[in-house]
């Protein structure tokens, strides 16, 4: 029986080269010239990650998507003079809150949404235009 062991990665060793650079002033102290430049050195090395990986965001970032045409419509007076919350309105018409606020916004639904939220408002297929407005199919 065998057993195996798990190969680490080498640990890099090399450290950036930091050149210190002698002050003329007098009573300066060295060792701060020191800390100085390898603090600039790591903000350098820090600043060209941080160019590297926004370069590699560009490059792979998509294109956005166009948003839908938003369409107003009378359903959210209609709910609000019904009394009821979108909650309610999204309950009695099978689907969620958050298609309720869509629709209220002027976002663009299937035709079956529409007949839930008009037979859900107490409202006949022929009001459809009234509430949704004129289809933009249909020209």
């Amino acid at each position: 029986m065998t057993a195996t062991s798990k190969q680490e990665p080498p640990i890099p060793t090399e450290s950036p080269v930091v050149e210190v650079v002698a002050d003329d002033r007098d009573g300066a102290d060295e060792g701060a010239a020191g800390r100085e430049a390898e603090a600039a050195a790591k903000r350098s090395k820090k600043a060209a990650t941080v160019t590297a990986s926004v370069a590699a965001v560009e490059v792979t970032a998509k294109p956005a998507k166009a948003k839908p045409a938003t369409q107003p419509n009378n359903v959210r007076k209609l709910r609000q003079a019904a009394m009821m919350s979108k909650a309610e309105l999204a309950r009695r018409a099978g689907v969620s809150p958050l298609t309720i606020d869509r629709v209220e916004s002027g976002c663009p639904c299937r035709m079956d949404t529409k007949r839930k939220i008009l037979e859900a408002l107490g409202l006949k297929p022929e009001a459809r235009e009234q509430v949704f407005g004129p289809d933009i199919d249909q020209a």
